[in-house]
């Protein structure tokens, strides 16, 4: 179906976390009680974290460098460059079921703030670096229940204040979903630049071609939410870009979101109040 994400990578893709990770994870986790944490949190970020009932584990992350194969599209046809969009998919879950290994080797709950990147270096020009960061944290309580479906832990791009307001508003988040689209824009031919010049006229060429893009993006978020059992996603967003050596009519659409879940025993939602800021 069209709005399924492209094929995930196969398990034997994902290696081992590096040794330098793995001591780096075991010096965080130490004696019992003795943890010590890295995080990217700011400190009101790491106050509300806590706040919610919640500890930093430490600093996560994954990478995956990946050379991008090459796809030519139709001069004169709007279409979805499925080579390109399958390996920036393919990429992107290298680099976060990395991250996720990490957390759990740190015997972490979830993921929070977490962003991905994405990095060119001067060795390869279709080669693409892309990265994903986050602070992992685990429950005070011992309570597993605020793993995903799946067992791992959680990962959310939410910030600690909107973590923490999510927790509040009785949810939580489950995974940090995407969907994403390559696609090329057809040229537009004579003729219809002849029409359009010196005058104010929509391009429906280009206007259905986006328009096109950005929903299969975004139907592919949805449907790696539904996958998981989620009954909704906050924080959507759709970014776009050109990945720089390809063609100018050739766009990545990007939408990314985190899904969530109603907590058990929900309780009324707190009455908004109005805070006035004493920052300079």
């Amino acid at each position: 179906m069209a709005n399924q994400p492209p094929q995930q990578p196969p398990q034997q893709q994902r290696p081992q976390l590096p040794q330098h990770a793995i001591e780096r994870i075991q010096a965080m986790r130490g004696p019992q009680g003795q943890r010590f944490f890295t995080s990217d949190l700011s400190v009101k970020e790491f106050l509300l974290v806590r706040e919610s009932g919640f500890e930093c584990a430490g600093l996560v992350m994954g990478s995956s460098i990946y050379h991008v194969g090459y796809q030519r599209g139709a001069w004169t046809q709007n279409q979805e460059m499925q080579v390109l969009t399958q390996a920036l998919y393919a990429a992107r879950e290298l680099a976060m079921a990395r991250m996720e290994e990490e957390a759990q080797a740190l015997g972490a709950d979830g993921i929070i703030g977490v962003r991905l990147k994405v990095n060119r270096h001067a060795w390869g020009e279709n080669l693409l670096e892309f990265m994903a960061i986050g602070t992992a944290v685990y429950a005070r309580d011992g309570n597993h229940g605020w793993r995903a479906p799946s067992g791992k832990p959680f990962t959310s791009d939410l910030t600690g204040q909107d973590f923490w307001m999510l927790v509040k508003s009785g949810y939580r988040p489950v995974s940090m979903v995407m969907g994403n689209c390559v696609y090329h824009i057809a040229h537009q031919g004579l003729g219809g630049w002849l029409k359009s010049v010196g005058q104010n006229v929509e391009m429906p060429n280009f206007t259905q071609a986006l328009y096109d893009a950005r929903e299969l993006a975004m139907e592919r978020l949805q449907y790696e939410a539904q996958v998981d059992g989620a009954s909704g996603v906050v924080g959507a967003d759709i970014y776009e870009w050109t990945h720089g050596s390809w063609d100018a009519h050739v766009i990545e659409f990007f939408a990314v979101g985190t899904a969530v879940l109603p907590l058990p025993g929900q309780e009324p939602l707190p009455t908004p109040q109005l805070v006035m800021s004493v920052d300079s």
